[in-house]
């Protein structure tokens, strides 16, 4: 919601610059980029529930104060600029230590299932977010989705202080040393299927998964639509992530096979989404995109947690979360370009271009490196017992 109301009211300050959407998108995403590897660091160091507890506490009052500046009518676009690179600074801590947690909240024998479910909630709500956004900014205004969005951090924090910390799994604490950093880099190095999932992941999520940026411009500058046919747009899209989620979450392991036909399947459908000729048909092409990006995110996702031993996946995560959003100060900003110079439908096909490409790069690299099993270098039974 803080997104699309951020995106939203920035198109409005600036009279539709898809730069300055692609500029405050990738001021959000900056920290990500820079700091990353340092967030994971922390979640391996520290309780993982407290640390949650400041992070978004911190995310809520960020989108109060941004709601209040948008509602007396004071902002500014370098405000927003300012706030975004502050919500982007909590998320650089929030999202590795999140991920780590979900398997904290369950056992052994739950482990694998709760890390594709936390993967499709995750990527759903990024999805599903913007929905309910376009909604709310059409029937009572943009500040309304930051404070909506600000008291739905409320929830969050009573959600964690409730949880009985007797119940958690709670893993052994990394002790400070020097090298850590280093050490998960090395981590990664070794294991080829591990670190060529992490490239694609980059490439897709960098020019693939700009939806927030696209989407916006395509319902405004394109088909000459407001907020509500915005939110319905994001909705759409919803509806396929949905499925997506739900297919991902029967899934216990993901396997190679899923990840690369799904990341295909992903590429094509957004060129295709890209040459829709009416609104409704561009309505109609982004619930199978939607359910194929979300299935691939999910087993991506998935697939790096169960490769990684407990003692390493806060920071293995860290650089999972930094070539999953840190790539979009290099993305949206391209992204927003590539829309005012040829359109904002070449944005949508150059995207899904790059990820086809890129898709097949990895995937004639990764039978080349000779992980022809990948299914098993991903997930020895080694590493099964480690992550317990």
């Amino acid at each position: 919601m803080q997104r699309v109301a951020q995106d939203w009211l920035v198109l409005d300050l600036t009279h539709g610059s898809g730069t300055a959407l692609g500029i405050t998108t990738g001021l959000q995403f900056l920290p990500l980029l820079l700091f990353s590897l340092w967030g994971g660091m922390i979640a391996d160091r520290y309780p993982k529930r407290r640390i949650l507890m400041i992070t978004q506490a911190t995310m809520g009052a960020l989108a109060l104060i941004l709601g209040a500046a948008a509602l007396t009518h004071t902002v500014a676009i370098w405000q927003v600029y300012v706030l975004a690179f502050g919500l982007g600074l909590a998320s650089v801590v929030d999202n590795p230590t999140r991920q780590a947690f979900a398997t904290e909240m369950v056992g052994r024998d739950g482990l694998a299932n709760a890390i594709a479910l936390n993967s499709a909630v995750f990527n759903l709500a990024r999805i599903a977010g913007p929905a309910v956004a376009g909604l709310v900014i059409s029937l009572l205004g943009t500040p309304a989705a930051f404070f909506v969005n600000a008291a739905s951090y409320g929830a969050v924090l009573i959600s964690l202080q409730l949880m009985r910390p007797s119940e958690l799994h709670v893993t052994a604490r990394l002790p400070r040393a020097k090298g850590q950093l280093r050490e998960a880099l090395r981590y990664v190095k070794q294991r080829p299927a591990l670190w060529m999932t992490l490239v694609l992941v980059f490439f897709v999520a960098t020019f693939g998964m700009n939806f927030q940026v696209t989407n916006a411009l395509m319902s405004r500058e394109v088909f000459g639509t407001g907020a509500a046919a915005f939110g319905i747009a994001s909705t759409m899209f919803a509806v396929g992530a949905l499925g997506g989620a739900l297919l991902a979450a029967r899934r216990a392991r993901p396997t190679t096979t899923l990840l690369f036909v799904t990341s295909f399947a992903f590429s094509v459908l957004e060129v295709a989404t890209g040459l829709m000729p009416s609104f409704w048909s561009f309505l109609v092409m982004l619930v199978p995109t939607g359910l194929a990006l979300l299935t691939f995110t999910t087993a991506a996702n998935s697939a790096v947690q169960l490769g990684t031993t407990a003692d390493m996946r806060g920071r293995v995560m860290g650089l999972y979360m930094l070539v999953f959003l840190g790539g979009a100060p290099l993305g949206s900003p391209l992204v927003g370009w590539a829309a005012e110079v040829f359109g904002p439908r070449m944005s949508l096909i150059a995207g899904g271009v790059i990820s086809a490409v890129a898709t097949v790069v990895i995937g004639i690299l990764l039978a080349r490196s000779g992980s022809i099993r990948i299914r098993e270098r991903l997930w020895p039974a080694r590493l099964a017992r480690a992550a317990s």
